[in-house]
């Protein structure tokens, strides 16, 4: 995985043209564009392409359905050029392993869901991080996703996953701090509207990156 500025693009957009404006503008500011449903439904699974011969792509499309489905998602989305998928891991381990083993073929990466970072998750994947976290940890996955919201969710899980990536959505808008995300343990920050919708969103990523430089 990609570590340099420890910042993920979440284009969370509808219309072709600015994303790959904003793909454009930002990609030597970001390791990844995270691109999910909403896009691809917008301007089709060809968007995947486009934004990855412009910076890598993890593709957000929290993949949980059985085995065989999730293996065909996978594979077209990983064909379509993405670097890395996310999937959820509460479908079980072997709906996840899937994933994983259509990960491998293409050379992509792999990040679980263990916790998301709206309020409402508290209810039910709150209570399960912990063992979600340990179940993507021994299907091999790459990463995975753990609220910035919560810092004291990414220590735990860290305490789980080890040295495996920590992605973590919720910075800003949300109420996610960079830096406290980042001391608890995420390898990464995941940002979208802060930037997306900002009027000038190359000084709102740059506003950012100092924080956790």
């Amino acid at each position: 995985m990609i570590l340099n500025s420890r910042l993920i693009l979440a284009l969370d957009v509808l219309s072709r043209d600015r994303a790959l404006h904003l793909a454009t503008a930002l990609k030597d500011r970001v390791d990844y564009v995270k691109v999910g449903y909403p896009l691809i439904l917008a301007a089709g699974l060809d968007i995947v392409g486009e934004i990855a011969r412009i910076a890598p792509v993890i593709a957000d499309l929290k993949i949980a359905d059985i085995p065989n489905t999730n293996t065909l998602i996978c594979e077209e989305v990983l064909d379509s050029g993405a670097a890395g998928i996310i999937a959820h891991a509460f479908v079980g381990r072997d709906s996840l392993s899937a994933c994983v083993e259509a990960a491998r073929e293409a050379g992509g990466l792999v990040f679980a869901v263990t916790e998301m970072s709206h309020p409402g998750a508290e209810e039910l994947m709150g209570p399960a991080a912990e063992r979600l976290a340990r179940m993507a940890a021994d299907c091999g996955v790459d990463g995975v996703v753990a609220p910035a919201t919560r810092p004291e969710r990414i220590s735990l899980v860290r305490s789980i996953v080890g040295e495996r990536a920590i992605i973590s959505p919720g910075v800003g808008v949300q109420g996610g701090s960079p830096s406290a995300a980042l001391k608890a343990g995420a390898d990464s920050l995941i940002v979208g509207r802060s930037i997306t919708e900002s009027p000038n969103p190359a000084a709102s990523a740059d506003a950012i990156l100092r924080e956790i430089r």
